[in-house]
C-alpha cells in the first residue's frame, strides 16, 4: 500500500482520473471530489453506465470503453464491485487504483499490486491532495 511519499508523486504525474461510480448528482460524493480534482488540473473521465456527461466530460458505461491512457482509477463503488473494476483497471493499463474511504477490498488490492499498480484504499483523494499540496 502506498505511503505519504508515493501518493505525492503519483498525484505529481497523473493528468487522468477516471471517476468509477460518478454521478452527476452534487450531492454525492463522487460529484464534488471529482469536482475539486478537476479544478486542480486534472482531466477527469467519469465511468457510470447512468450518465452521458459529467462535469462537461463524456461518461462511458465502463472502464473497458474509456479511450487513452488512464493514470488513475477512482473508484466510487461499493467494496464488492472492486474486483471487477480492478480488472478492467489492469486491462486499461491504469497507473494506480484509488479506492475512496469505505472502499476496500483486500484481495482485489494484492491482485492490483501484483500487476504493477499502485494502490490506495479506504481513503479520500480529495483530502490526500489537500494535505498534500495545499
Amino acid at each position: 500500500m502506498a505511503d505519504s511519499s508515493s501518493i505525492r508523486e503519483l498525484l505529481n504525474s497523473a493528468r487522468v482520473i477516471a471517476v468509477v461510480g460518478l454521478s452527476s448528482k452534487r450531492c454525492r460524493a463522487s460529484y464534488g471530489v471529482s469536482q475539486y480534482m478537476q479544478r486542480a488540473g486534472y482531466r477527469i473521465v467519469p465511468v457510470n453506465p447512468n450518465e452521458s456527461e459529467v462535469l462537461g466530460e463524456r461518461a462511458y458505461p465502463c472502464l473497458d470503453a474509456v479511450p487513452g491512457k488512464i493514470d488513475i482509477v477512482n473508484i466510487f463503488r461499493r467494496s464488492e464491485f472492486v474486483p471487477e473494476v480492478v480488472e478492467q483497471a489492469i486491462r486499461a493499463g491504469a497507473s494506480a487504483v484509488w479506492m475512496q474511504e469505505g472502499v476496500m477490498h483486500e484481495e482485489a488490492a494484492a491482485h492490483a499490486c501484483g500487476a504493477g499498480l499502485t494502490v490506495i484504499m479506504d481513503r479520500c483523494i480529495l483530502k490526500e491532495h489537500r494535505r498534500l499540496f495545499s
